[in-house]
């Protein structure tokens, strides 16, 4: 599938930039409508207005997806980024804006995409607005899916080497993507972030120091393409996202990679908006619903756990 604008909408682009570079508002809005009219998606940078092919319609309608089969998948065409950064938006839009002014503060330094998920969003937020800046392409939802059906949306449309899925409560405060590209880059490794977790028994888990766990927490994880390729995402049962983390941690480690800590990355963890704004006892119920779940797929795979290899090798 080519990904060069047609003459016209290069035409087009070219004056959408002018128009943004005079801060031309309302011109570089007029231009973006006619880009999309013309069946292309406008994709702003620092460095100019290129696009994308637009986003297919489906039975959904242009409103948006209701669910991630609807989007054609694009896994398994050749990656044409170094990473793509899929987030997801619900109640709490506002935490989006200040993910997008972290990241507009500090721009990797790398060939890079950001897919935000509009989960279910009321009507009134202006994602262009929150992404203004951004190589960034947004993915609206017809109803509220679930947390694996809502990241799984993203997921089919990244075009990176890396894919990274990030909770909008972090603030980017420095260079982070790098070193996340360089860790899942490495022959060996389908899976790495910051905060990365082992267990001795496979039901209780800890936070690890940096090097080999037994999973990455989805605060920030970042899958190489290929192993997205072979585990095609997260278990969709997983409505809401505690441990779902796990689950695809051990899928990527089952199919062959390792996973891996990184050392701490400039990124500041503010209020998980997932946790804090469900009552105690609910939350608490669909996190052991959500290990349950877990422990039907890898309670029988002992193996799996770092600890028992490391046993195995004495």
């Amino acid at each position: 599938m080519t990904e060069t604008p047609p003459p016209e909408v290069a035409r087009l682009l070219a004056a959408r930039s002018e128009a943004r570079a005079g801060r031309a508002w309302a011109d570089a809005d007029e231009l973006r409508d006619r880009i999309r009219s013309l069946g292309w998606e406008p994709i702003d940078t620092p460095h100019g207005s290129t696009a994308r092919p637009a986003l297919p319609e489906t039975a959904a309608g242009p409103t948006g997806y209701a669910r991630p089969e609807d989007m054609e998948s694009i896994l398994d065409e050749p990656a044409t980024l170094d990473a793509s950064l899929v987030v997801q938006v619900d109640d709490h839009p506002d935490d989006l804006v200040r993910f997008a002014d972290g990241l507009r503060r500090h721009p990797p330094a790398l060939a890079w995409e950001l897919l935000a998920v509009l989960n279910g969003v009321a009507d009134g937020f202006d994602a262009d607005t929150a992404l203004a800046g951004l190589p960034a392409i947004v993915l609206p939802t017809a109803a509220r899916l679930g947390w694996a059906d809502a990241a799984n949306l993203g997921l089919r449309r990244v075009r990176g080497r890396a894919a990274v899925v990030l909770d909008t409560s972090l603030e980017p405060t420095g260079p982070f993507l790098e070193p996340l590209v360089a860790a899942v880059a490495t022959e060996d490794v389908g899976i790495a972030g910051p905060w990365g977790v082992s267990s001795a028994d496979g039901r209780q888990f800890a936070e690890a120091p940096p090097g080999e766990v037994d999973a990455v927490q989805a605060y920030c994880l970042a899958i190489r393409r290929e192993a997205l390729q072979r585990v095609r995402g997260f278990d969709r049962r997983f409505h809401f996202y505690r441990n779902a983390d796990l689950d695809l941690s051990f899928a990527v480690r089952d199919a062959g990679w390792r996973a891996l800590a990184t050392e701490p990355l400039p990124l500041t963890r503010h209020q998980h908006r997932g946790w804090a704004s469900l009552p105690e006892a609910e939350r608490d119920r669909l996190s052991k619903r959500n290990f349950y779940r877990f422990l039907d797929h890898w309670g029988n795979r002992p193996e799996l756990l770092l600890a028992n290899r490391a046993e195995g090798a004495q």
